[in-house]
């Protein structure tokens, strides 16, 4: 949590001498790995219960904890001189996540973290993350992730990551998300952006009030989903509009629990995802 924290304030140093729009922009080539080691016992059972997993202590980790354990990881490298986009302003677009075989909770996990590429986007510059996790060399799980830098493009030329509609699923499930979940998440995971913690510090950010972190609302669908039989492999999330704390929303599946949604009772859709499970 300490070297997430170093990063965000980094961050904010280093953001305002970024240029995302400019032409020649690169990649840093660095590979940042952290030793390997199994998730501490204690923030994992905190992740779940916040996030809504089961707790079986010899059950898998959760599909998305890896990349909170490597988060920090991606941080100090998009916070880094040679990364090319501010970090201020970064928006999550989405994420994919493969668990090649289930990770059990005693395992030492090697994550490793890269970007891997910059795509042209109608409202910017979009850089895919990469994120790893290894056990014994072996790969067991990945991760790639959007983030949006917007900037002034030529329409004509940016691509469009463009999501399909999302499906009229039915409702399954309302949740009552209160004002302090950022915070809350935070503790947990160590993202203390200042966009989650409090109505303050949102609005200086053009935020009207604090908004929930992404990761937790992909986390908490996938708590439900996992109450289907099969074990989740993959996941494909789209972040579509950010969540307002406090807030009422209504999570919806379709009868397999395959495809997803959140959506507030306006019937602003939030996320929207599909996933896959073991046979």
């Amino acid at each position: 949590m300490t070297s997430l924290s170093a990063s965000l304030v980094r961050g904010a140093v280093t953001s305002p001498f970024k240029h995302p729009g400019r032409p020649g922009a690169t990649l840093p080539t660095d590979r940042l790995t952290l030793p390997a080691a199994p998730a501490a016992p204690g923030p994992l059972a905190a992740y779940r219960r916040i996030c809504g997993f089961p707790a079986p202590e010899s059950g898998p980790l959760p599909l998305p904890y890896p990349h909170v354990l490597a988060f920090p990881l991606a941080m100090r490298l998009m916070t880094g001189r040679d990364f090319p986009l501010p970090v201020v302003g970064l928006v999550h677009t989405w994420i994919e996540i493969s668990s090649h075989r289930p990770v059990r909770p005693g395992e030492a996990l090697e994550p490793t973290v890269y970007a891997a590429e910059l795509t042209p986007h109608r409202r910017g510059t979009e850089v895919t993350m990469v994120t790893e996790a290894r056990a014994g060399g072996e790969l067991v799980w990945e991760s790639r992730s959007g983030y949006l830098s917007r900037h002034a493009t030529k329409g004509e030329a940016a691509a469009a990551r463009v999501g399909e509609e999302a499906p009229e699923l039915p409702a399954v499930a309302e949740w009552r998300l209160p004002g302090d979940l950022g915070r809350r998440y935070g503790a947990v995971s160590g993202d203390r952006n200042p966009i989650h913690l409090h109505p303050l510090t949102a609005r200086l950010f053009g935020f009207p009030r604090a908004i929930a972190h992404g990761m937790w609302t992909v986390a908490r669908c996938l708590a439900e989903a996992d109450r289907k039989p099969g074990e989740l492999r993959t996941v494909r999330a789209e972040f579509r509009a950010p969540v307002l704390l406090p807030a009422t929303v209504t999570y919806a599946a379709d009868p397999a629990g395959n495809a997803f949604a959140l959506r507030s009772a306006s019937g602003r859709v939030h996320l929207t995802g599909t996933v896959t499970r073991a046979l």
